[in-house]
């Protein structure tokens, strides 16, 4: 059975978490959890977790970095794709995709990719309804992915995306990672113990 799009409000449709904030990680789990309640995901739904990106570039290394972190956390919970073993990134976003179709029967897919923003928003953390488009921040054409995304501003936009990748910080990015790693976890527990309502 197909997974039917929710029916959202604009207030709804995007949550947004900066990485500074105490319960970011709570607050994480709780949109992610909302998203999984307006689709009507059972527990026994396949739930892919795709982490896009590549550990060649300090700002395009957040899916991998949080992909790993789930690895070391014995995660069970999310069909796992992207970590710096094994990345997912432009090069074979498409055959990993294909993979995945053939192994899953119609998965749930929630796509984890850096961004690149405005000064302003640097550090924010976005939970959004709908597929993520990798590679838009640097003029890549690549295969919408996902029902929901997870993206997070890493550095600024608009200029030599390529240069600004390679010189975002590190420390920024790895508090990104924790957070995003810390949420889907407690997703993981929280909706196994079918507590789908808290965090």
């Amino acid at each position: 059975m197909a997974i039917a799009n929710p029916v959202f409000n604009e207030t709804t449709k995007k949550i947004k978490v900066h990485v500074e904030d105490p319960l970011a990680s709570e607050k994480i789990c709780m949109a992610v959890i909302d998203k999984f309640n307006r689709y009507n995901i059972s527990s026994g739904k396949q739930i892919v977790l795709l982490c896009i990106g590549t550990d060649r570039s300090t700002g395009d290394c957040l899916g991998p970095l949080v992909g790993s972190k789930l690895v070391c956390k014995n995660n069970n919970f999310f069909e796992l794709y992207g970590n710096l073993d094994q990345p997912v990134h432009a090069g074979n976003l498409t055959d990993c995709l294909d993979e995945i179709n053939k192994k899953y029967p119609n998965p749930f897919i929630i796509a984890l990719d850096a961004c690149l923003g405005s000064v302003d928003n640097i550090g924010q953390i976005s939970i959004s309804e709908g597929a993520l488009k990798p590679g838009a921040g640097v003029n890549k054409s690549l295969p919408p992915v996902g029902h929901i995304h997870i993206t997070g501003i890493v550095n600024v936009g608009g200029f030599m995306e390529y240069l600004v990748l390679q010189n975002t910080r590190l420390n920024l990015v790895m508090k990104m990672a924790d957070a995003i790693a810390n949420g889907l976890s407690k997703v993981a527990v929280e909706y196994s113990k079918g507590k789908v309502w808290s965090c």
